[in-house]
């Protein structure tokens, strides 16, 4: 039984949603990308589509820089930007092979793009040009700006923590605590550490801070897996949001689920109803009151269903009882 507080998207996107993110002190305007090669700019308080660009290649990202100007990073390895005040679409660059990851860090007013051309640029958009090109190593699958900090994950289960302001080393290189491939990673708000996930089920807590006594806080968790006949199926857990406000987290999986967790004192909080198929990506509003959820078949299995799953996204209203941590961490 679905609750009063959620309801689906009008217009959804025609193909699988690689991402949808809250614009910045909104909790009405989110930007959708997705595999059909169209950014989609939705009113989700009126469920309506407000605009859409692009048409050539598929969508793996996209990012508000504010309130009317967008970016998205395609599959035909090139970056480009979308002003809605006047609608108008610019090609920003490229690089050498798909841009897997597009952030937006306020507090050096860049865009960052993580490619699995191995590269990471950095991108002025006053100018807009790029300013810097900085090897990761290998396939960019994720990242996560944290502050003046950006965590990013790559193939290989390698970690680097960069700091934006110099770029010149990475202040970090580490190993995934997860034994395989990275799916998601998303930063606290208080910016002390980053959760991410992983195609087997798991997700790591873990914490900056290079202290032994801060390092011995972090911990892995088993999620996403459902028991049926006395065999236990695993899942990927393709999506991480925070909670603005509670420093609580959601995580969205390929078995339909979405649950929220309190990462400090290693609770499950709730779990939402099962949806129609695999959650690709979630958001948290600015404030925290509403979560979108990202649902799409991203043909995981040897025998697809027929029909597939609709691409759909879900706009719910969530409560403090649900993403609030039910007692003060210390």
């Amino acid at each position: 039984m679905k609750s009063q507080t959620e309801y689906r998207l009008k217009s959804p996107p025609d193909d699988a949603i690689s991402s949808v993110k809250f614009g910045p002190n909104t909790n009405q305007f989110l930007l959708v990308s997705s595999w059909d090669g169209v950014v989609r700019l939705y009113d989700v308080a009126a469920n309506i589509l407000r605009h859409k660009y692009g048409q050539d290649s598929p969508v793996l990202d996209c990012c508000f820089t504010d309130a009317v100007h967008s970016y998205s990073g395609h599959l035909d390895n090139t970056l480009k930007t979308y002003d809605f005040n006047v609608n108008s679409e610019s090609l920003i660059g490229t690089h050498n092979n798909a841009i897997k990851c597009v952030e937006y860090c306020s507090d050096v007013n860049g865009i960052l793009t993580g490619s699995w051309d191995h590269h990471l640029k950095l991108w002025d958009p006053r100018t807009p040009m790029c300013s810097g090109s900085y090897n990761q190593g290998d396939k960019v699958y994720a990242m996560s700006v944290c502050g003046e900090k950006l965590v990013v994950g790559t193939a290989g289960r390698k970690i680097l923590v960069w700091d934006i302001r110099n770029m010149s080393y990475a202040l970090q290189k580490r190993e995934s605590s997860l034994k395989y491939q990275t799916r998601a990673i998303r930063c606290f708000p208080n910016k002390q550490g980053f959760v991410l996930s992983s195609i087997e089920g798991r997700v790591a807590v873990e914490y900056l801070d290079t202290n032994p006594d801060v390092q011995k806080k972090k911990y892995a968790f088993k999620c996403h897996r459902i028991k049926e006949d006395g065999t236990e199926k695993i899942y990927p857990v393709n999506a991480i949001s925070f909670h603005p406000g509670h420093n609580t987290f959601a995580t969205g999986g390929s078995d339909g689920y979405v649950n929220v967790w309190d990462g400090f004192n290693k609770k499950r909080l709730c779990q939402f109803h099962q949806y129609p198929t695999s959650i690709t990506s979630l958001s948290f509003s600015h404030n925290g009151s509403v979560l979108a959820i990202a649902c799409s078949y991203f043909l995981e299995e040897d025998n697809p269903p027929n029909p597939l799953p609709e691409d759909a996204i879900y706009i719910r209203t969530v409560t403090d009882q649900e993403t609030k941590p039910k007692h003060s961490s210390s």
